[in-house]
């Protein structure tokens, strides 16, 4: 067996608060199961916490705090720790950067935008104006940021491997000006390829899908259960039940078969990106 890899409780708000909750627990001569007994929460999740991946949910905190006669500890610095995972996205979303960056593999059904993944600055700062049209522009501008920080996940060696199925109205009904709009086109016909990535279009006539009542996002990890994240207009949830997680990987693989091939899908998004750069010439 490979010696245990410690996150590096220097690395961060999130890692130091994940290596406390290790080291107490381990001095308490506590499994992952037994210090998650009772506390409705699974022990994958506990595990992702001590690793700094995912924040502590105040509940827990107390439950933790109880078990480990840590005097209040935990619960005092969890929102600390929220806060130093939010770095700009909602709170609700503030754990799903760091899961990014820790799977193996990626899978997106995007049936009304562009997945956060793949889009360019132009699009988010778009999304987050219509989204939000209450929200102050330096809100805006520093949730713009934290989305294309997202992004560097391409750069690495060690990225995930990415699926990508997208609603083809994304594409016929563009959020953005015209050329703003082929230069999304045009980074996702950049993305998809240099990464060897797969992406996939359903077709504005396919009435009806597998998943038609909403975004899903896929992920799978090296040593920890797979979990897939739903999101709405201002709320979002992991889902790590098994049997769900399951129902969702059947559905996802059936619209993987309802979708066009990958080849024919990235021509319809390299056509329509001509169009928008042809009507912004002509404009």
């Amino acid at each position: 067996m490979p010696p245990r890899k410690d996150p590096d409780a220097s690395a961060s708000v999130p890692a130091f608060y994940g290596a406390e909750l290790r080291y107490h627990r381990e001095a308490a001569g506590l499994t992952l199961e037994q210090l998650a007994e009772g506390s409705y929460r699974g022990i994958s999740f506990l595990s992702q916490i001590e690793r700094g991946e995912r924040r502590m949910p105040e509940d827990l905190a107390r439950h933790v705090d109880e078990r480990l006669s840590t005097d209040g500890f935990f619960t005092r610095r969890c929102e600390d720790a929220r806060k130093a995972r939010s770095s700009g996205h909602p709170l609700y979303f503030a754990d799903i950067p760091d899961m990014e960056k820790g799977a193996t593999a990626i899978e997106d059904w995007a049936p009304t935008v562009v997945p956060g993944l793949l889009q360019t600055e132009a699009y988010a700062r778009r999304l987050g104006q219509v989204v939000k049209p209450w929200e102050l522009p330096e809100v805006i501008e520093t949730r713009v940021r934290a989305r294309v920080k997202r992004a560097e996940i391409w750069g690495r060696e060690d990225r995930p491997s990415y699926w990508a199925i997208l609603q083809e109205g994304i594409i016929r009904r563009p959020l953005l000006p015209a050329g703003p709009m082929a230069e999304q086109l045009e980074h996702i016909l950049d993305v998809v390829p240099s990464t060897r990535s797969v992406l996939q279009i359903v077709p504005e006539t396919t009435a009806a899908h597998p998943l038609m009542m909403g975004m899903a996002k896929l992920m799978t990890f090296p040593d920890a259960p797979p979990l897939v994240w739903t999101e709405g207009e201002f709320s979002g949830q992991a889902i790590d039940c098994p049997s769900l997680v399951t129902a969702y990987r059947r559905s996802y693989d059936l619209l993987r078969a309802v979708a066009l091939p990958p080849e024919a899908s990235l021509a319809i998004i390299e056509e329509a990106a001509r169009g928008y750069r042809h009507e912004a010439q002509h404009h």
